[in-house]
């Protein structure tokens, strides 16, 4: 038997004419919540499922972003799939879309006209840049994205910006349009009326960008990159052990400080150095600080430097690789049926209960297209 939370959005349908990444994000989180999700793909399939094969030939993006869905394949150029469409969004609670700017519309699909005629649907639209504005027509990539919103540009070291290593503006913009569609679903309980939302990738990524903003527009502060170490704080950062793994860890106060140098670093003289005794000259003399931390690691291997900072009660964290993240005492794993066979995958963040999810399979392209059309009279 499903967990309670497994159950909470059942009895919802939601349609989902998605790929890639951010609205199959936001579709997938409220399939694991129970509600029944008919993703709608193209002939040839979303094109994430071609991204890689890394899970015994099925794309490692898919795999997660699509378990607990129907695949149902149309020609959405097609009159005869479209009546198929329009008849499941009929009978819809939600739909989803993260087509290219224009396309839905195109073929009569458009978020205002489907609100028009069903007044307790809710839709959202997904785009590079939102629905207004000079940009609303441009299509966008979280890479892109992440250059353009500023990100780049406050990650990574000294002169080289970076990428994050994860799609962190599909992320972004799949967590903001899921929670925006509870509290639509939660308003409609309420007034019995539907809504429009519409999220954008930079939208959602420019909101996580509020404090370097912020420190920017009013503060005329201009955030360095800095690596693996905190920009305004120091000691925060990482730090090479003598076994050649790394162990960051973070100093928030004098009172860790003082801990820090004499139960960590073996020298509480370090504490009351003129050129440490407060973060504004921590960071000011970082150079020297960091020698000084790198000559006490040099000595120990990395798990006795954690022996020491658990002793001093300083918060720290492995550098961890990904074989480290494999085997990571503190990981939830769940097991889902895909077309190569059961895998297993790390948990979502959020439990319930206790419970670890137990969560429907991926589907194959087109998987339940025949089902459908028959359901939906196609």
């Amino acid at each position: 038997m499903p967990a309670a939370s497994q159950t909470d959005l059942s009895g919802l349908l939601v349609v989902s004419v998605e790929q890639a990444v951010a609205a199959p994000y936001a579709a997938s989180r409220l399939a694991d919540a129970g509600a029944r999700v008919i993703k709608i793909e193209r002939d040839e399939g979303d094109f994430a499922r071609r991204y890689d094969r890394a899970v015994d030939g099925e794309s490692a993006y898919f795999v997660w972003l699509n378990r607990g869905k129907e695949s149902v394949v149309l020609d959405l150029k097609d009159a005869a799939d479209q009546k198929v469409l329009a008849a499941i969004i009929a009978k819809a609670d939600v739909f989803i879309q993260n087509l290219a700017p224009g396309a839905l519309e195109r073929i009569g699909f458009g978020m205002e006209a489907l609100r028009a005629k069903h007044p307790r649907l809710i839709t959202c639209s997904i785009s590079g840049y939102g629905e207004e504005g000079p940009w609303k027509h441009l299509k966008a990539y979280d890479l892109l994205v992440q250059a353009e919103a500023g990100l780049a540009e406050i990650t990574g070291d000294g002169e080289s910006r970076a990428r994050v290593g994860v799609s962190v503006c599909d992320i972004a913009a799949g967590m903001t349009a899921f929670q925006a569609i509870l509290q639509a679903l939660i308003g409609r309980s309420i007034n019995g009326q539907g809504r429009h939302i519409a999220v954008s990738l930079y939208h959602a990524l420019a909101d996580w960008m509020n404090v370097p903003y912020l420190q920017y527009a009013y503060g005329g502060i201009y955030p360095t990159r800095s690596g693996l170490n905190h920009p305004t704080i120091a000691p925060y950062g990482a730090y090479p052990c003598g076994d050649g793994k790394a162990i960051l860890f973070s100093i928030q106060n004098e009172r860790e400080w003082l801990s820090l140098c004499e139960n960590v670093l073996g020298d509480g003289a370090i504490a009351t150095d003129p050129r440490f005794v407060s973060n504004v000259k921590r960071v000011e003399n970082r150079p020297a600080l960091d020698q000084i931390i790198i000559q006490a690691f040099a000595g120990a291997p990395r798990e006795a430097i954690v022996e020491r900072l658990e002793k001093a009660k300083v918060a720290y964290g492995r550098v961890s690789s990904l074989d480290d993240l494999k085997q990571h005492p503190q990981n939830r794993y769940m097991d889902v049926d895909t077309p190569a066979g059961r895998k297993t995958l790390l948990a979502p963040g959020a439990i319930h209960d206790n419970q670890t999810p137990e969560l429907g399979p991926v589907p194959a392209l087109g998987q339940q297209t025949a089902a459908v059309k028959a359901e939906f009279g196609g």
